[in-house]
């Protein structure tokens, strides 16, 4: 599990692009707004994806 998906402290139960709107709105603005880190951001969003997908597999798992 991402230690950056854990930090941020989302339910599985929430969708990924809530999940992304989340993540987006804890960044900083000035990593935001600098553009050369714009391929950084797309891997941090794709490893925070897999995360989220991960954590709410383990929850259906539990559910049953």
């Amino acid at each position: 599990m991402s230690r950056a998906y854990l930090n941020l402290g989302v339910s599985p139960g929430i969708t990924p692009l809530a999940m992304l709107r989340i993540a987006i709105g804890r960044l900083h603005p000035d990593t935001l707004a600098v553009r050369s880190w714009r391929t950084a951001r797309k891997r941090y969003y794709r490893e925070l994806l897999q995360a989220h997908a991960e954590a709410q597999v383990r929850a259906c798992v539990a559910c049953e």
